[in-house]
């Protein structure tokens, strides 16, 4: 049994559920109605438009558009990630543009030809959606991290001089902050690992069993998609951070202004 198709009618009767948040949202003058009505119009726009250049990509299945659309998938990502963390352009979109290139490409490519061992590693079906679903869960992570990262940083210059000054490598002096930026970006994945099948049915399992996969297969990808999505977010936090690393301070440990002027 296929998938059930939703109506367009039907689909706008679903919509009408968006009532009950907004409702709260407009009656605690929460200053979040706005934002919500634009970003679910945003949502709704967006994924339309993915609908219909995704039909294409699968049409088409070249290994050439299928990459380049990754690599545009990194570049939005990274302009993403330059506007939520506010640090300088010279110093996070090389690192975070590396780091989401090397990552996606080294586990993808790993889960697509080493696990999935496809004939065609760059078959639509999966290399779009595997490296779509790795591009948002590092993006997401490393805004967290970046930002824990360099506001630990600025808050507590002293503690890192303290350390340079006790003859800690720079490396070292970093690491507390390193620390700090991995348990604030992480926890939230680890705890969802450890409820996930107890508390709540992942979005990728209930997908393929909607989509008429059995129980058993659709259990064996959403536990790979965790472990893809976790070291790949892993992965590309660590390159980022020790690529700007270099350039945040100067000759003598100094940390310099990373972040953006904030326009009056």
């Amino acid at each position: 049994m296929g998938t059930i198709d939703i109506s367009y009618y039907n689909l706008l009767v679903g919509l009408l559920l968006l009532a009950i948040p907004f409702f709260y949202l407009w009656k605690f003058k929460t200053g979040l109605l706005k934002p919500a009505v634009i970003g679910t119009l945003r949502m709704i726009i967006q994924l339309f438009l993915i609908g219909m250049y995704l039909k294409y990509l699968f049409l088409w299945n070249n290994p050439f558009i299928n990459f380049l659309w990754v690599v545009v998938m990194i570049f939005v990502a990274g302009q993403t990630a330059l506007v939520r963390t506010q640090l300088k352009r010279s110093i996070l979109l090389i690192p975070i543009t590396v780091g989401f290139f090397c990552s996606v490409v080294l586990i993808g490519f790993y889960f697509i030809g080493g696990v999935l061992q496809l004939d065609n590693i760059f078959s639509a079906q999966y290399f779009i959606p595997i490296f779509g679903i790795l591009m948002g869960n590092m993006l997401s992570s490393n805004v967290i991290a970046l930002n824990t990262y360099y506001s630990g940083l600025k808050r507590e210059q002293q503690l890192y001089r303290y350390l340079l000054g006790n003859g800690a490598t720079r490396q070292e002096a970093q690491a507390p902050f390193i620390r700090q930026a991995i348990i604030k970006s992480f926890s939230p994945l680890i705890a969802n690992i450890a409820v996930m099948g107890l508390v709540a049915f992942p979005g990728t399992m209930i997908g393929q069993i909607l989509g008429g996969s059995s129980p058993n297969v659709a259990i064996k990808y959403q536990m790979m998609i965790m472990v893809i999505t976790f070291a790949a977010s892993m992965l590309s936090l660590m390159i980022t951070i020790s690529l700007a690393s270099r350039r945040s301070f100067d000759a003598y440990g100094k940390l310099l202004e990373v972040t953006k002027e904030s326009k009056k």
